[in-house]
């Protein structure tokens, strides 16, 4: 045995001293080999060296052990304590040291100087660490084997050298290297995703510019060249106006040469009655000096000549051209007085509570009207006989709620885009995409008169009360009223200054309403063709606009399902609902104007209760909703919608 300093009780030195005693997996010293003992001692000059003892140990298990005193300089090992109990030390210790690491900056950095760790130390570390405790019993035989025989020398094994723990730090560096590279990756990943959609989106609207800027300039070259073809026909114009004045003219001396001829052939005539009566009497003759005259004596024929010249000088005196003598003039129709009151305010008496309770609106009848899109809806006015029109260029009339269809109409050219019922209900005006507006004859069962004074397309048309006038509103921007007697254009209102979309007559008035793309409504008086009162307030283009039967208030919608009342009185809006977003097609008031309903774009009918503001929705139609109304009693409801159909709710 050696006698010196006890080695410290560190991990590593545990370590060191059970690989001395060779220990087994279970943690018990083996007495199938010799074991040796290391310990520790430092010299004078503060170096530490490794002394070997060795035990020879007997393989009889008879053989009397002699006991051995313990030095107080060695360290012995306890036989209970085994490598798993080194192991979790050691992690305790790496934990300690973790923790120490973490809270480096509590404590004060401390300059420690660095030893050289041995080949053996480092062999038993790293099989320790990666948990191969085989290759570690098999190691430290060999390794002690080697000792013991002395083919081993310490000296030449020397200490690990610096590169493996560079190589260690090196590749820590490069773990967390890679770890930042993988951050820039993703970070230029996304950084590349977004330029690529900002190139994207920066090309997107370059070559939108592009074809807006190609647009303009095609569009400054129609107008161009649509100012050369008008200009083109300025001489053409003139021309025509030459020839109108010249035929007034021509118009005028032919009449004044016929009037004259009657003159003659009637003093003619009175000449010869005078010459059968036989009488004389005397004729004040003018001279051709002035002041001067002469009273003779003359004949009947003389006398009746005379009549005659004096009476077609003072027809020419007074003569002038009378533009009521016209033959379409005489036939125009006048405008009746606008005094009347409405029959029909009694209704405004009932209450539309039928439609307003929980559950109390459903649907109850499908009418598969046309195949393409129902445009529009028009109720006869005394009989439950309904007209539709389609996109199919033709309208059909139906009996309701049965179904039955009665009459079809085919004339136009293109989609229909209104209808409308004469007040007596024998007549039926229909508007479409042809420019047209054609009359209907129930009676003849054909079209009777063919309207053709618009641009574009008309939208939509109305009846007056008297049933001798009706309007119809464009996409030119124009009113225009037609006289059924006459069958021309009696005025043509201009002031909207984009498609007029609707057009109503106030019922017994000659006031027109009209509502237009141009985010206004108008009030015009019919009889002049003036605008009397304009309404600003929509944000987007005005779909549609009516009357209640009081005719003081007004309700219309707009492109994006905004509906607003207005007071005509006072000029001012009442009440603003947001209905959309979906565009409104078309709106109505229930008789008693205590409910609207509007036709909306996403397939459903929108109802409004005035008092209480709530709007409630009926859905049903499997597309946009174009057109709606109330029967004349107001009990139910019908729409028809881009589907084809015609939906009953009640």
């Amino acid at each position: 045995m050696a006698t010196g300093r006890p080695p410290p009780a560190n991990s590593r030195d545990r370590i060191r001293e059970s690989g001395r005693l060779g220990v087994n997996g279970n943690g018990h010293a083996s007495n199938r080999r010799p074991t040796t003992i290391m310990s520790e001692e430092q010299e004078d000059g503060g170096t530490f060296y490794l002394q070997q003892v060795t035990i020879t140990e007997e393989f009889e298990d008879d053989y009397q052990y002699e006991e051995v005193p313990a030095d107080d300089d060695i360290s012995i090992i306890e036989g209970d304590e085994s490598l798993e109990n080194i192991v979790k030390t050691i992690e305790q210790q790496n934990e300690d040291l973790k923790v120490a690491a973490q809270g480096g900056d509590l404590f004060p950095e401390r300059h420690v100087s660095q030893r050289p760790e041995v080949i053996d130390d480092f062999l038993r570390n790293f099989l320790i660490k990666m948990g191969m405790m085989k290759t570690l019993d098999c190691f430290q035989t060999e390794w002690y084997e080697m000792l013991q025989k002395g083919s081993l020398k310490l000296q030449d094994v020397g200490f690990v050298p610096d590169v493996y723990a560079q190589n260690q730090l090196l590749e820590n560096e490069l773990k967390n290297l890679k770890k930042d590279l993988e951050g820039c990756k993703i970070t230029t990943n996304t950084a590349s995703e977004t330029l690529i959609k900002l190139r994207k989106e920066r090309d997107f609207h370059r070559m939108h510019h592009k074809r807006v800027a190609q647009e303009k300039n095609r569009l400054i070259n129609d107008i161009k060249r649509l100012k050369k073809h008008y200009a083109s026909f300025e001489p053409t114009l003139s021309k025509i106006k030459e020839k109108y004045n010249a035929a007034i003219r021509q118009k005028m001396l032919t009449s004044l040469e016929r009037d004259r001829a009657f003159v003659q052939v009637s003093g003619l005539q009175a000449a010869l009655r005078a010459i059968e009566c036989g009488c004389d009497f005397p004729v004040a003759m003018t001279s051709g000096y002035k002041g001067h005259s002469e009273s003779r004596k003359v004949g009947p024929s003389q006398r009746a000549l005379a009549e005659a010249r004096v009476h077609v000088e003072a027809k020419e005196e007074r003569h002038h051209y009378d533009p009521s003598q016209d033959s379409t003039k005489q036939l125009d129709s006048e405008f009746p007085i606008d005094t009347r009151v409405n029959p029909y305010l009694a209704q405004m008496k009932s209450s539309p509570s039928n439609l307003l309770r929980s559950g109390g609106c459903k649907m109850t009848k499908i009418m598969k009207v046309h195949e393409l899109a129902v445009s529009c809806l028009a109720l006869h006015p005394r009989k439950q006989i309904l007209v539709t029109g389609s996109d199919e260029r033709l309208w059909k009339m139906w009996s309701i709620p049965d179904g039955d269809i009665i009459m079809t109409g085919e004339g136009h050219d293109d989609w229909l885009s209104g209808c409308c019922f004469h007040p007596s209900g024998n007549m039926l005006a229909t508007t479409a995409g042809d420019k047209t507006v054609k009359i209907w004859d129930f009676a003849k069962v054909e079209c009777v008169f063919t309207f053709t004074g618009h641009l574009h397309a008309v939208w939509g048309c109305s009846w007056h009360t008297c049933g001798d006038f009706v309007a119809s509103c464009s996409m030119d921007n124009t009113v225009k009223i037609w006289d059924i007697n006459s069958q021309r254009c009696r005025q043509t209102l201009r002031g909207h200054v984009d498609s007029v979309n609707s057009v109503e007559f106030l019922p017994f008035s000659n006031t027109l309403l009209t509502s237009a793309a141009d985010k206004t409504l108008s009030l015009w008086d019919a009889r002049t063709g003036l605008c009397a009162q304009t309404f600003f307030g929509h944000l987007h283009s005005c779909n549609d606009a009516t009357f209640n039967l009081r005719g003081d208030t007004i309700v219309s919608c707009d492109s994006y399902g905004i509906l607003k009342l207005w007071d005509v009185r006072k000029v001012s809006i009442m009440l603003s609902v947001d209905a959309g977003p979906h565009p409104g097609n078309q709106v109505i008031f229930h008789p008693s104007a205590h409910l609207v309903i509007m036709a909306s774009n996403d397939g459903t009918v929108k109802i409004l209760d005035l008092p209480s503001g709530q709007l409630h929705s009926l859905a049903g139609h499997e597309d946009a909703v174009q057109c709606v109304l109330f029967d004349h009693k107001g009990e139910y409801v019908v729409s028809g919608g881009s589907d084809g159909t015609v939906r009953l709710w009640t």
